[in-house]
């Protein structure tokens, strides 16, 4: 009765909060006459943290297992008609190496990584020194409009705070003709039940929130999820979002900080794109060859972007972007 191996899986209606976005597939098989869901996803709900996906208990011969975890995960998958699965970030190299028989799916995060700076400052002067000067006038300009910040844990929200974070986070999804997936009341379970891992960024003028973003914070990481303001302030995003948690990180002495994916604009801001690794599984051979083709050239051109874009990294010369924590070299080393 000892459970030696497990890998988590739901049986979703929909892709919202995935991150590993596949409504492009949903619409091919709806014009095939056929259902794309339920399909079935083994991912951290609404959150994109690469780890460990096919759990295997310690001194067991873990690559037997995980291959039978596959295998009863695709017998599973046939038997309830789906049309396909998805492990999604998967961060480690033993998931990878189980994985290799399916479709992989390269993407790309943005990550800030401490190379063990003591201070703020330390960090700025790891910087070109124009890129340095582009920081400290953003967070100067924000200083000058009267915006301050404070920081609060989830179980330091009071209903009134949680309500206006709520309130600031629809806010963005009202800006870009959306509507918020979670709901109020996923928030307060999560600030309840994870009261000391949330982190809340309040951005403040004359004693009034405008802005908030919210982090979860690891043993060793700070990962940044959601964000929402009032006004349209230049640089509040910026500031809410990036400095305040790379500062942070170095206070508290954390290894790194992802900000997920999306948002060219963080790695001039020191965040440095990194690969991520999904893998799939489609039932039906026709429409799995043809999402194989296009996943090859995607992770062709998503490796070329990626290698591209770390040129535009703020750092100086001799600061090799390659100092990277291992978390990130591993879910890197795949191609």
């Amino acid at each position: 009765g000892e459970i030696i191996a497990c890998m988590p899986l739901s049986l979703k209606p929909h892709s919202y909060g995935e991150f590993v976005f596949d409504h492009e597939w949903a619409f091919v098989w709806q014009q095939l006459g056929k259902a794309y869901y339920p399909k079935l996803v083994g991912a951290v709900p609404f959150t994109p943290v690469p780890g460990s996906r096919l759990g295997v208990a310690p001194g067991l011969d873990g690559a037997a297992l995980r291959a039978r975890l596959i295998e009863a995960t695709e017998a599973e998958a046939r038997a309830l008609g789906v049309s396909s699965v998805h492990i999604l970030f998967a961060g480690t190299r033993t998931d990878q190496q189980a994985l290799q028989a399916w479709l992989p799916r390269r993407g790309v995060q943005y990550h800030w990584h401490n190379r063990g700076y003591q201070t703020w400052e330390d960090f700025l002067q790891h910087l070109s020194s124009r890129k340095r000067k582009t920081i400290r006038k953003e967070r100067q300009a924000l200083e000058e409009e009267g915006v301050r910040f404070t920081r609060r844990r989830g179980h330091e929200l009071d209903e009134a705070r949680q309500q206006l974070f709520y309130t600031l986070y629809a806010s963005t999804y009202d800006q870009k003709w959306g509507s918020p997936y979670l709901t109020r009341d996923f928030f307060t379970e999560i600030f309840a039940r994870l009261g000391n891992e949330t982190l809340c960024m309040w951005g403040e003028h004359q004693g009034t929130p405008i802005a908030v973003a919210l982090n979860l914070e690891g043993a060793d990481a700070l990962y940044g999820r959601h964000w929402g303001a009032s006004v349209a302030l230049p640089f509040l995003h910026f500031e809410c979002c990036y400095y305040q948690a790379v500062d942070y990180a170095i206070t508290h002495g954390l290894s790194r900080v992802e900000a997920g994916a999306q948002g060219a604009h963080k790695i001039q801001r020191g965040y440095a794109p990194m690969a991520t690794w999904s893998y799939h599984w489609i039932a039906e051979p026709d429409l799995a060859h043809a999402i194989g083709q296009f996943l090859a050239a995607e992770r062709a051109a998503m490796g070329n972007w990626q290698q591209g874009m770390t040129q535009f990294l703020p750092y100086k010369q001799g600061c090799p972007t390659s100092e990277v924590a291992p978390q990130a070299r591993l879910i890197d080393s795949q191609e």
